[in-house]
């Protein structure tokens, strides 16, 4: 059977698209940013409890008082976590893509209702959408929409939309034919059948459509964050590529928080505005009874007063915090608040350097934007100007394909590191095995797999297509990818537990000053030879930061300072890689002004 090369079909329309319709997809990218921000804005411009007690207004008003209380303390709880900006960012892409799904969905919903031609069609269109791997559509959305909350957006619109569309057909085709049939025999036009008819009785079963767009596009987002959508799902991603189990609790609890608030309010919402909904609450406000506290909700009026109140509050802190700010912000600098967006991946070397330029700078007065993401996603960013640099380019052979790809969009920083070199390590324990070819016949040893890291790092490129074949390893060995940190977990149990494991590991690391490690020696240099640490701006990186990218082009680092960074950071803990980073630069006076020299 010959291969159908429908991948390679694919991403040839894509560059096409990208190539002829670039203009459209910049008006896309422009209106929906435009969309995003403003929610955002208004979501977190409030101090973090003045806007739990807004939602919780809303939550006593749809669902009553412990609903209220429920609702402030989750939301109060995300703010103790210090994740309140990236849960109103979460917020403001699902409220944006859930708008925008059901503006489509409903009204396909309504004539795949009326057209039995237009639902046969849509049906499978509907599966594609529904049962396509979330992570795929991810990837065109970077290719077309750049690195940021808009490829997310697009991903969740196209994979929150089928339940929005088939809950509505659903609804309208369950309406009782003989109420359609008598309100057509009393004169009613179509469009006053569907509108004062179908839709009315159908409400219960498409807000429940609406609550699974919901549910779905906050699914979404968070899968998002591994493209840079930014919120709770980048801090999920972070957590999980770091293993970071206190992270991954507290942004998981999180997205648990706002998912529950979600939910149970378009419940409590569909509730209301159904024509049955509003009926039983005209039947329990009609006879005087005493007030009950806990199953008391206020009307609309005072729900909306008490909203207001709040939003006025938090928009007069938010004008005085404002001035202050304004006033601290007033010193003359060398960055002058210009804003520079730096990425990494999560490897040891990257957020030492990236962490530690981000101290710099901020003394130099700018204003850093760290980013963390994997290397496919980052060297794309850069290509296309949505990031300006990253400190951990392997070169001539880690990441060459990234240079092969988009080299004429990027700036080659130069070298500050090196030379480096790629190897298998095993623990000291492990008898007999002291190179590569002693691998041959020893997979049942380690139960036939090479621990690696992430499947888009070059070196896991090398290692499958050239390094196992060099040694006949390759129908042997299977290389398990995972991430950094995670093949470091890894390392760290089997030691603990003195079992055999061999697992890709590189020079510089702080791994060999921790745990006893051997390296593989490679007698037919099939991993090549050593490599350079690069710095990697997007194309117009020097004529942007003129001044930064020549103190990148002269940075350096010794092995001793790298180690030393890098174990600082370990040891300062998950989520303090910065405040390590500037503590080690403040025990090395004089250091910074080495690094980023300002004349005058």
């Amino acid at each position: 059977m010959p291969r159908i090369k429908l991948g390679k079909w694919v991403e040839s329309a894509v560059n096409w698209l990208n190539a002829h319709l670039s203009w459209l997809f910049d008006a896309v990218n422009t209106v929906l940013t435009g969309a995003y921000d403003a929610v955002h804005t208004v979501l977190g411009a409030p101090q973090p409890l003045l806007m739990a007690g807004i939602l919780a207004v809303i939550a006593w008003w749809l669902r009553g008082l412990p609903a209220a209380v429920a609702a402030f303390a989750g939301l109060a709880l995300i703010d103790s976590f210090g994740l309140w900006d990236q849960a109103t960012a979460t917020l403001s892409l699902v409220l944006v893509a859930s708008l925008i799904t059901l503006l489509l969905a409903v009204p396909l919903g309504i004539w795949a209702a009326r057209d039995r031609r237009v639902s046969g069609a849509l049906r499978p269109v509907l599966d594609v959408m529904q049962t396509m791997p979330a992570f795929v559509y991810l990837i065109p959305g970077v290719m077309f929409f750049k690195i940021g909350p808009i490829p997310g957006l697009i991903a969740t619109i196209v994979f929150a939309m089928p339940p929005g569309v088939r809950m509505t057909e659903l609804g309208i085709r369950q309406v009782d034919g003989e109420l359609v049939e008598a309100a057509r025999a009393f004169g009613t036009t179509p469009r006053h059948t569907l509108t004062r008819v179908q839709l009315p009785l159908a409400l219960p079963t498409i807000m429940a459509g609406v609550n699974q767009v919901i549910m779905l596009a906050l699914s979404m987002v968070v899968i998002a964050g591994m493209a840079g959508a930014g919120g709770l799902g980048e801090a999920v991603y972070s957590a999980v590529t770091q293993v970071d189990i206190g992270g991954g609790v507290e942004s998981g609890v999180a997205v648990v928080v706002l998912a529950m608030y979600l939910d149970r309010m378009t419940g409590a919402l569909g509730k209301r505005v159904s024509p049955r909904g509003r009926r039983a609450t005209a039947r329990a406000g009609a006879p005087a009874r005493p007030v009950n506290i806990l199953r008391y909700r206020p009307g609309t009026a005072v729900a909306t007063v008490g909203v207001v109140v709040l939003a006025l509050v938090a928009g007069g802190m938010r004008l005085a915090d404002r001035g202050d700010r304004e006033s601290v912000a007033a010193g003359a600098n060398v960055g002058n608040g210009q804003r520079i967006k730096l990425g990494y991946f999560p490897w040891d070397e990257a957020v030492a350097s990236t962490y530690l330029w981000e101290n710099i700078l901020e003394q130099r007065g700018y204003k850093p934007d760290v980013k963390q993401l994997d290397p496919g996603p980052l060297y794309t960013a850069l290509a296309q100007g949505q990031m300006d640099v990253q400190f951990d380019s392997w070169l001539p052979t880690t990441h060459q394909q990234y240079m092969d790809r988009y080299g004429s969009r990027l700036s080659d920083l130069g070298a500050w590191y090196g030379p480096t070199s790629l190897e298998l390590t095993v623990p000291s324990y492990v008898k007999g095995i002291d190179s590569l070819a002693d691998l041959k016949g020893k997979s049942g040893q380690f139960g036939g797999k090479i621990v690696g890291i992430e499947a888009s790092a070059g070196m896991m490129g090398k290692l499958n297509d050239k390094v196992l074949k060099a040694y006949g390893l390759d129908g042997e060995y299977k290389v398990v990818s995972s991430s950094t940190a995670t093949m470091l977990a890894e390392l760290h149990r089997a030691i603990e537990k003195k079992e055999p494991i061999v697992t890709t590991l590189w020079s510089p690391h702080w791994a060999y000053g921790t745990y006893p490690l051997k390296k593989l020696k490679d007698p037919k240099g099939a991993w090549g030879k050593g490599e350079q640490i690069h710095a990697v701006g997007k194309k117009d990186f020097a004529k942007d930061f003129p001044k930064v990218a020549q103190w990148v082009k002269d940075f350096k680092m010794s092995e001793k300072d790298l180690s030393s960074l890098e174990a600082a950071i370990q040891q300062g803990g998950k989520g303090k890689e910065k405040e390590s980073a500037r503590k080690w630069l403040d025990s090395r006076p004089g250091l910074v002004d080495k690094l980023a020299p300002v004349t005058g």
